[in-house]
């Protein structure tokens, strides 16, 4: 997606503007550092009041189908606050379908923390004059403020800007605050980081956190709210996602309760810590709950509590239940959730028998029981589904790094190969063939060694899980590779390894010799 799919022409921004505060002296455009500083070539642009601008990222996630989601893990262990941020599972999924019909959805987070001058653009009676200085993040703010922004911008798109908001099945997208699971997919760099890098407690900092985060001290912020993108951005570009300014959220705050949180909620959520936050304490587990009311009305005329350092950034999402045809695949896909049936004759599950027995019994007492029993089993097959997924594409990640090594290893057998027959199958033997031979047999034992593995891992995996579920598998790894820079190189190397199960799953035969000659073979394209 580029930057000018959602983005309107000056002309009718400046209508736009106009129509809005028709005191205020819109002029041209603001100039592109305003509002992104740090361009890229697929940010998204949309139009803001005033001939103003917001840069968003998108955010992809490895599911296609609109009941699909993705398993995270978010929070962090060993923090000391284990009742607020100790590590649990979550699920997440984005709100807008690729346009390619590939296997990811995404939504959409402000690249930057909403500035004074955005602010004032979307609130003000008359249109700020674009300056530099107002591109600090706008803090301050209650909590009912984010929502009355949000709601500002979102009528104000869809009456002067309508053809700039993405759709999803018909339906237009929309602003608000991020969840908790979204905010923090993001922070911690989503698809873009590998999985030991995604659990680490701050994304990837090539630049030191010095380089990419504002937090108190005087190597730092030295108390000082700073300008929005002036450090170096995380791995899916967007800046300042711990420090500067604390961040609001969607949702209240509930505490952690071991796996899960608690039943009580509370006020908001604030996450990523600000410019008053220590250095040590920056993390990208860091949450905390504000009250939405102050507590006397001696910091706030209105009663609302405004944090000094706290501000927010928009997420771009679309509604759920869009259409009757969306609703009637969600119907469908949720039907088929857990049902758990017999993959070696295709009969129908334990779950199915136990919804036909509880359809005929006439005892009420006995017949809830027996469809509480159904639900709990279609829950515990959705988990083992679950899992059996996330062990299908450890598989997929181990068969296309050992078929890496195969190619490696291949290609240096050859090379000592060559140069053994080049220096001591003449005439004129080298002194140093004895080496040489050793040094050829070690390292042919190596890749006949490395080859019975792969073909021993690709075996077991067939085996165990069939194709049907490897395939499914294969689309979600694809898209995780094609989104992490780091791996992407990985993806030929999957697909050989799934061409390589394929082969033995339709014919049963184990050509070893074969697949490391086609692993081998990948150095040359």
């Amino acid at each position: 997606m580029k930057r000018e799919r959602y983005f309107i022409m000056p002309s009718v921004a400046l209508a736009a503007c106009l129509g809005l505060a028709a005191t205020a002296n819109a002029e041209e455009p603001w100039p592109e550092r305003l509002y992104n500083p740090a361009p890229l070539d697929d940010d998204v642009i949309l139009p803001l009041p005033c001939n103003g601008a917001m840069a968003f990222r998108q955010v992809h996630v490895p599911a296609s189908a609109p009941l699909d989601d993705f398993p995270v893990h978010v929070g962090q262990d060993g923090t000391g606050w284990g009742y607020v941020e100790q590590s649990r599972p979550a699920f997440i999924s984005g709100s807008f379908s690729s346009e390619d019909g590939g296997s990811s959805r995404h939504y959409l987070l402000a690249k930057y923390e909403l500035t004074e001058l955005q602010y004032e653009a979307l609130m003000a009676d008359e249109c700020p004059a674009p300056s530099n200085r107002k591109r600090l993040p706008q803090v301050g703010l209650s909590w009912f403020d984010a929502m009355q922004l949000s709601d500002a911008y979102n009528l104000w798109l869809r009456e002067q800007a309508p053809e700039t908001l993405p759709m999803e099945d018909g339906a237009q997208g929309f602003m608000r605050l991020p969840t908790e699971v979204e905010w923090e997919f993001a922070a911690r760099g989503g698809l873009e980081v590998s999985s030991a890098e995604y659990r680490d407690t701050r994304y990837p900092m090539p630049e030191g956190i010095n380089g990419h985060e504002w937090f108190a001290g005087a190597q730092s912020s030295n108390g000082q709210l700073q300008l929005a993108g002036l450090l170096a951005p995380n791995p899916l570009g967007l800046h300042d996602m711990l420090g500067n300014a604390a961040e609001m959220m969607f949702e209240p705050f509930r505490l952690n309760k071991l796996d899960r949180q608690h039943g009580q909620a509370g006020g908001f959520v604030v996450r990523g810590g600000s410019y008053l936050t220590p250095r040590e304490d920056l993390r990208s587990a860091l949450r905390g709950e504000e009250p939405y009311y102050a507590s006397n009305n001696t910091t706030s005329s209105a009663g609302h509590n405004r944090g000094r350092a706290t501000g927010l950034r928009l997420a771009l999402v679309a509604p759920t239940l869009t259409s009757r045809e969306r609703i009637a695949a969600i119907e469908e896909n949720w039907a088929a959730l857990g049902l758990g049936e017999n993959e070696l004759d295709g009969s129908p599950g334990t779950v199915v028998q136990l919804a036909e027995l509880a359809s005929g019994v006439e005892d009420d007492a006995l017949q809830e029981q027996l469809q509480t029993l159904e639900r709990q089993l279609r829950a515990s097959n959705q988990r083992q589904e679950e899992a059996r997924n996330q062990a299908i594409r450890a598989s997929l990640n181990l068969g296309a790094f050992l078929c890496t090594k195969l190619e490696d290893d291949g290609v240096f057998f050859d090379f000592l190969a060559d140069n053994y027959r080049l220096n001591c199958e003449g005439d004129n033997p080298d002194a140093s063939c004895a080496m040489r031979e050793a040094r050829l047999t070690e390292q042919e034992q190596r890749l006949q060694g490395l080859s019975r593995y792969y073909a021993s891992s690709l075996v077991e995996s067939a085996t165990l899980y069939g194709s049907e579920p490897i395939a499914q598998q294969v689309e979600v790894f694809s898209e995780i590779l094609a989104r992490n820079p780091q791996l992407n190189g990985l993806g030929p190397y999957l697909q050989t390894y799934w061409q390589h199960q394929l082969h033995y799953l339709e014919n049963q035969r184990i050509t070893a010799e074969a697949w490391l000659e086609s692993c081998k073979a990948m150095a040359e394209q």
